[in-house]
């Protein structure tokens, strides 16, 4: 790093000078960045409303809508500097403002060639859309909205169930925040999930986009319900303990005119750079001009806007490759050389941009937690700012998943590569946290498989009954599914991220109603049904899944450092690694079973098994006593000064994997103190 120190001094450099301006020019940073107070709509004392918009583009603003019986040049705004313009409406001769709740507006700007234009207001709390008309409304939304619950603490380590709320149902339709609320939540808990991620709030027209086009950033999606359903949702998440992270797209914008941001003052700069440079060539939509002292307003603004109004706990910030970098990551091979992170292709304006919106969440809310989605590899993206890094708090590990897809679509069982994998699953940067995952929602989408599918396939439609005996496909599918969750929650990372339905192999894909498919809703579900039915194996998947997660809990191996790795055979196909003061045990052989294999310990004791793949309520075969206790001895192996013999089973001709995970009873202690092992409990 040392030649590019000039480089990182230069980024703190320019965000310190950043800071100061917003603190010297703008009332202070904390008023700078809470500017949804003042932009938009607000009400004033009095029940007068002021209106604030920033078009320096347009000839003239005005208002319409329910209010003025849709007169469109009845009511204008006055120029301010710097491209602002305000309105104020007093209120009405009762006293009352003069819009009312829920009542339909839009801003008419009148350009500079003399055209009118029907926009929304870029700060819109709520639009919504009927079903005969191809844009949104901007509706005016102020209802009271008390919380009851307080924020949970910050949790010491992240498991992420990522979520979708319009897919969180077997129905054939567009499910809603209540039903999430209702529905989802308590199995959240359940699996024992400290965290949700949620995708496709902030307000996108194409419900195909999966909520990347967004069109409205200030508005929660009206498809799922109003604001204060999803204000219900985010309280009633917090009552059971659990963190919500919003899926934050900064990114990018949806190229729409009429209900989005783009060309609304009638220029194609506004929000954006002009010309090429403000065009995703591959996303087919606008990027921001990160170096714009409004666009900062807006953005910066927007992120406190969903903490404090909605009570956010934090974001995952989408596809910040493409911020960082001119070139946007398009047809570049990051070789993991430093020169692919520093040069004039490396975009200073967005750096500086990330690095403020993290000193601004950490600063004011020092609980909060942000997540980079970047696959570039950019080093010192989770380092502190003061550090010259950018300050998000965990990196997403995506080349973990790709690497569980690439070895089922490529590989022979008995060609797996153990040292490639766990090489895969530990080559991250250190001082800097990841949430590994073995897939998300870009595994489940059309056009690749998730895990289940790779492995079970059409099988999954017909063999997926307890009442009838596993075939080959199942039996294999079934435990190298939990194999891949366990190792990749158990050494890939400092928190782990499931994508919804994925833990109890959800089967078929994900493809949103389009064109393509007839509008159809049959793919755009979680069929949550399949779990709920006690004969189908998909229980049982789940209650693996439920179960490595409440043994985290407990023991918290994701918060405890680095794992320990003693045994990586090759030709016995086994894993073996501590971590947590927790011995766990993989065999990927695909035939091959061991009696009296020696295993490495640092800890000297009596190992119980704490979690065993093996067993029946995980569709295993309940060859293995789960009472079976193993006591070490002072026999140094591996580099280790304890082992003891383990025997675990594999078998051919059912072609079955086994891991199971022991707990050290003398010294591994979970957090609440007590030495009980976690009861691995069919519901």
């Amino acid at each position: 790093m040392k030649p590019y120190e000039g480089d990182i001094q230069r980024r703190y450099r320019l965000f310190e000078e950043r800071l100061a301006w917003l603190e010297k020019d703008e009332g202070g940073f904390d008023q700078f960045t809470q500017s949804y107070q003042s932009y938009g709509v607000q009400m004033q004392l009095g029940g007068g409303l002021l209106f604030r918009e920033w078009a320096p583009g347009a000839h003239a603003l005005f208002l319409t809508g329910d209010f003025n019986a849709w007169e469109k040049l009845s009511n204008p705004f006055t120029p301010k500097a710097f491209g602002k313009w305000e309105l104020s409406l007093p209120p009405k001769a009762d006293g009352s403002p003069a819009i009312q709740h829920l009542s339909k507006l839009k801003l008419v700007i009148k350009t500079k060639d003399g055209e009118y234009l029907f926009r929304i207001s870029p700060w819109a709390k709520y639009v919504t859309k009927t079903l005969d008309s191809v844009t949104y409304d901007w509706i005016h939304w102020d209802p009271p909205h008390p919380y009851k619950h307080q924020r949970p603490l910050r949790p010491r380590c992240l498991r992420i169930y990522e979520a979708h709320v319009g897919i969180a149902s077997p129905r054939e339709e567009i499910a809603s925040y209540k039903n999430f609320t209702l529905d989802v939540l308590p199995r959240v808990k359940d699996l024992g999930y400290n965290c949700i991620q949620l995708m496709a709030v902030l307000e996108h027209a194409y419900y195909a986009s999966f909520g990347y086009q967004v069109t409205n950033f200030f508005a929660a999606s009206s498809r799922f319900g109003t604001p204060d359903d999803l204000k219900a949702l985010v309280d009633e998440a917090h009552s059971l303990g659990i963190t919500v992270l919003l899926d934050m797209v900064h990114s990018h914008a949806s190229s729409n005119t009429e209900d989005g941001l783009n060309h609304f003052d009638g220029t194609d700069s506004c929000f954006f750079h002009a010309g090429s440079r403000g065009e995703h060539s591959h996303w087919g939509s606008r990027l921001f001009n990160y170096g714009s002292w409004e666009v900062s307003r807006f953005l910066l603004s927007n992120l406190r806007w969903w903490v404090d109004e909605y009570g956010f706990d934090g974001f995952r910030f989408d596809g910040i490759t493409s911020m960082l970098y001119h070139h946007h990551g398009i047809g570049v091979s990051f070789s993991g050389s430093y020169s692919d992170y520093f040069g004039m292709h490396v975009d200073e304006d967005a750096v500086v941009h990330l690095m403020l919106s993290n000193y601004t969440l950490h600063k004011l809310y020092p609980e909060c937690i942000t997540i980079a989605e970047d696959v570039s590899g950019m080093p010192g993206l989770c380092r502190p700012i003061q550090e010259g890094g950018l300050g998000f708090d965990y990196r997403l590990a995506m080349a973990v998943p790709d690497k569980w897809i690439q070895i089922l679509k490529e590989v022979k069982d008995e060609d797996w590569d153990m040292w490639n994998i766990v090489h895969t699953l530990t080559n991250r940067r250190r001082g800097e946290d990841s949430i590994c995952y073995a897939e998300s929602h870009d595994q489940a989408l059309v056009g690749d498989k998730s895990l289940a599918f790779w492995l079970m396939d059409k099988e999954m439609y017909t063999n997926m009954s307890t009442l009838i005996a596993m075939t080959p496909v199942i039996d294999r599918g079934m435990q190298l599914h939990k194999l891949i969750r366990l190792l990749t929650h158990s050494l890939g990372g400092e928190g782990y991220l499931n994508f919804m339905g994925n833990e109890f192999g959800h089967p078929e894909w994900l493809d949103f109603p389009r064109k393509g498919n007839n509008e159809s809703y049959r793919y755009a579900r979680r069929q949550f049904n399949l779990v709920d039915t006690e004969h189908l194996r998909y229980r049982q998947l789940y209650a693996f899944d439920r179960d490595m997660n409440h043994a985290e809990d407990e023991y918290g191996w994701l918060s405890s450092g680095l794992a320990v790795v003693s045994t990586l055979d090759q030709a016995d196909k086994v894993i073996v690694f501590e971590r947590a003061k927790l011995l766990f045990i993989f065999n990927f052989h695909p035939s091959i079973s061991y009696s009296h294999y020696r295993v490495a310990v640092q800890h000297a004791g009596k190992y119980k098994i704490l979690l065993n793949s093996d067993e029946v309520q995980y569709g295993g075969h309940g060859r293995i006593q789960q009472d079976t206790e193993f006591c070490s001895e002072p026999l140094a192996f591996r580099n280790r000064p304890n082992s003891f013999l383990v025997s675990f089973i594999s078998v051919t001709f059912t072609d079955c994997k086994v891991k199971f995970l022991l707990v050290n009873s003398s010294n591994a202690l979970p957090k609440n103190g007590n030495h009980t092992i976690f009861p691995s409990l069919l519901m």
